[in-house]
């Protein structure tokens, strides 16, 4: 065996376990903020954004890449397009905390099966990009699943929606940024730091913060840890991406809202009848078109550039 095959395949395996490191760790954290559960869902958001703020930067100090920091304060372009996507990511965050906590763990996991179609959708009507005929099937078989559960509920699966679009939407300001993973989320976080600081700081000269002297040592804890729990992933899959190609990374992609439907469902007692079943399947149906034409296509392409 030749070294650079042997090295590919040492590659590969490093990839898929930052891979299933990544979506594990996204598929367990309602387990994460379920211990935070007496806490209000806007001051997690609020502390989720300072610790990480702190956790990446004392990251960058120690890399020492902190040079990019004064190119984007003279670029207010780049400054716009990352603070649009922080403020989605700042949504995206507070709608999944507030959801899992309040017992809509399996909606949130269903915002998540449901992202990767969005992403789709959004790039063949807002980038130009050409969606293939598989695609727009498994797109259409989705919005029957959505459409049906609309019908089943008597009203959207607003949780759903406002995680599956958000995520797409943030994922559609971050193909315009020119920042590497971690000086994105330094950004993002750093344009959110003093709003979040001062909205705790309001909170705790008014109706008082579950934080400090007063809360449990465990609260706090895990409040000062959520900056860790929110980079750390970002991190593993940006070291999956450089060594797996998109088509595993998206197999791989659906351990984590799996892990979610089956902690909503098996551990928190969450209801799933026959309706939520029909609407899923349609949804997991949705998925399976989808990956499948990926990997056929995949194969098409090989052999055209092989030939």
């Amino acid at each position: 065996m030749s070294t650079d095959h042997h090295q590919d395949r040492n590659e590969a395996s490093a990839g898929i376990t930052f891979a299933l490191l990544t979506y594990g760790m996204w598929g367990f954290f309602p387990l994460y903020w379920k211990q935070l559960a007496d806490v209000p869902a806007t001051q997690i958001l609020a502390h989720r954004m300072v610790w990480s703020l702190l956790f990446v930067g004392g990251i960058l100090l120690a890399k020492r890449k902190l040079r990019w920091i004064r190119e984007v304060l003279r670029t207010p372009r780049v400054l716009l397009t990352y603070f649009s996507a922080a403020s989605l990511l700042a949504l995206n965050w507070g709608v999944y905390i507030w959801a899992v906590n309040a017992g809509y763990v399996v909606e949130t996991a269903l915002g998540y099966f449901i992202n990767p179609l969005i992403n789709v959708l959004f790039g063949a009507m807002l980038l130009g990009e050409r969606a293939r005929q598989g695609q727009w099937m498994a797109i259409a078989i989705a919005t029957a699943g959505v459409l049906y559960l609309t019908w089943s509920y008597g009203q959207p699966p607003i949780i759903a929606l406002t995680l599956a679009i958000s995520f797409g939407t943030y994922g559609l300001f971050k193909k315009k940024g020119t920042l590497g993973a971690l000086e994105g989320l330094s950004l993002e976080t750093g344009l959110l730091f003093l709003p979040a600081l001062c909205f705790l700081g309001y909170t705790a000269a008014t109706s008082g913060v579950v934080f400090g002297a007063d809360a449990p040592v465990k609260t706090n804890a895990l409040l000062m840890l959520s900056g860790v729990a929110t980079a750390l992933p970002l991190l593993t899959f940006a070291a999956a991406l450089r060594r797996l190609t998109l088509t595993v990374v998206g197999f791989i992609q659906y351990m984590a809202p799996s892990i979610q439907f089956l902690l909503g469902v098996f551990l928190y007692n969450e209801p799933f009848d026959t309706d939520k079943l029909i609407g899923f399947s349609l949804i997991w149906a949705a998925l399976v078109v989808f990956t499948i034409e990926g990997v056929i296509q995949r194969r098409k392409n090989q052999v055209a550039r092989s030939s």
